[in-house]
């Protein structure tokens, strides 16, 4: 089993204005390479990818050194400007199994920032580099990120969290059509993680998600949908174990071989894992 989303921070060393307010308190400590291996050892989890949390080469070299001496972490998607115009050479002079470069899309104030000239020069030039690139966005941004994906066939996209439904209020649509439309692009990708915090995080139910995760894995298929723990942020709502055996349950159409596209083989093809 591949974890394909989790992170690692440390309150004390750097500043994550995301993690800002009282809601996010439980989770506002460092959670360490050790905690890792722990949470993952007891669900069976083989390999990981390292997620970058805030807009900082510093920490994509901090977490490339992390997974070059942890065997466990088996690629990393880190950031850099994509509208530097070296941005070819940013991403060269990294050092460590890279895989791919997320920006945090959702905090735009610009919801068709990807489609600006300079961001798809950026993201042409990570697909010449054989990078994925992680699409963190919600509904707002989805045409935008549709738009990304057609104009740039041959480049690897990984949609996070599956474009962030908005399960807690229910609002089915522009989600819906969103995501399915993204679905129909072959180099486009899906996470299913990160469910249970957009779920109200005391009250949910694994039957409460499935409509949301059904919609998904018709849309992408097991072939092209990976699990992801969204671990530590999933504490918020449920402990990782809690999220792994969701993710099974959610899963429980599927064929043996699909389930291990789905727990494997879809992250491995996505991110050129060895």
């Amino acid at each position: 089993m591949i974890d394909a989303h989790h992170h690692l921070w440390d309150p004390s060393r750097r500043d994550y204005p995301w993690m800002s307010g009282t809601a996010l308190e439980p989770i506002r400590r460092p959670y360490t390479v050790d905690d890792l291996r722990t949470v993952t050892k007891t669900a069976g989890v083989k390999g990981t990818v390292l997620v970058q949390t805030v807009s900082s080469e510093e920490e994509t070299r901090e977490f490339l050194a992390a997974a070059q001496a942890e065997a466990l972490i088996v690629g990393v998607v880190g950031w850099t400007d994509l509208t530097a115009p070296d941005v070819a050479e940013r991403v060269a002079a990294f050092s460590g199994p890279l895989v791919g470069i997320r920006h945090q899309v959702e905090n735009e104030p610009d919801p068709s920032w990807l489609t600006r000239p300079d961001v798809l020069r950026g993201l042409a030039a990570l697909g010449e580099a054989g990078l994925a690139y992680d699409l963190l966005v919600k509904p707002p941004q989805l045409p935008a990120a549709l738009a990304a994906a057609k104009a740039l066939p041959d480049q690897v996209f990984v949609l996070d969290h599956a474009a962030k439904p908005p399960i807690s209020s229910g609002d089915w649509q522009p989600w819906a059509d969103g995501v399915a439309a993204l679905g129909e692009l072959g180099n486009v990708y899906c996470k299913l993680s990160g469910l249970v915090t957009e779920a109200d995080w005391a009250r949910w139910k694994v039957g409460q998600l499935a409509r949301w995760a059904e919609h998904v894995l018709e849309s992408f298929g097991a072939s092209r949908l990976m699990f992801g723990s969204d671990w530590p942020v999933c504490e918020l709502a449920a402990a990782y174990e809690v999220v792994v055996d969701t993710a099974f349950s959610l899963t429980g159409s599927l064929s043996d071989a699909e389930r291990l596209e789905f727990f494997d083989g879809t992250a491995r093809r996505a991110y050129r894992l060895s």
